[in-house]
């Protein structure tokens, strides 16, 4: 078993998860989370010191195995997503549940899970959370109300776990991923990366609520890009 700090990163395989990623490889052992095992293992590869934590976390087996594997813990790092869009007249029963699992349920779930191994390390979740978790505009409903409830669980967890463990939200706007290109062009814009705030800058932040000292806890970070569109 390694000595170092474990960080466990949900969608670690790419976008901010894989800067993230490349953050903490330096001084953590990192537990790379994905649904894809090859690209898991593509990514654990990359770095010095890296295990798979392989699971769709919409499967509730899945993620409960997982999880049973994970020995010891001292950084949930809830990464992992779906971006959704649409007018509330266009979206059905399916795709609220589908937004709402992805972005609210299986977090908490797989939270809950990891819960003893955190406590044993007095460890931090760190929510990777979205400025739409603060408002909403039209198409973006499901998605805003999906990040709206992440905020209102990182809080409840915040305080319900006060002392015992430590739980950072962490906002960002738009970020130059494969994601936000998808999101820009549903919206009939057209995208340039310099519009955006880069992954590596929302891993900084991360950086940063990690190495907060023992006797504080970085709550909330809102981080934007300089320009506006």
């Amino acid at each position: 078993m390694t000595e170092r700090p474990v960080a466990l990163i949900t969608g670690g395989t790419r976008g901010i998860g894989r800067a993230i990623a490349a953050e903490l490889a330096a001084d953590h052992h990192l537990l790379i989370g994905g649904r894809d095992p090859e690209g898991v293992r593509a990514a654990c590869d990359e770095w010095p010191s890296a295990a798979p934590f392989v699971a769709d976390l919409a499967d509730e087996r899945a993620t409960a195995d997982a999880a049973a594997s994970v020995e010891r813990l001292d950084v949930l790092v809830l990464n992992a997503g779906v971006a959704g869009s649409g007018r509330i007249e266009d979206l059905d029963r399916a795709q609220w549940r589908e937004i709402l699992e992805l972005n609210l349920v299986s977090v908490a779930d797989l939270t809950r899970l990891l819960l003893p191994r955190l406590r044993e390390r007095s460890g931090q979740v760190i929510a990777i959370n979205s400025g739409s978790g603060y408002t909403s505009h039209p198409g973006g409903g499901a998605y805003s109300a999906s990040k709206f409830a992440l905020r209102a669980f990182t809080d409840a967890l915040r305080e319900e776990e006060r002392g015992a463990i430590r739980v950072t939200s962490i906002h960002p706007g738009r970020v130059d991923t494969d994601m936000q290109v998808d999101l820009q062009r549903q919206r009939g814009r057209d995208y340039d990366p310099a519009d955006h705030l880069r992954a590596e800058s929302v891993a900084a932040t991360v950086r940063l609520a990690v190495d907060a000292t023992a006797d504080a806890m970085i709550e909330e970070l809102s981080i934007r890009p300089v320009r506006s569109l």
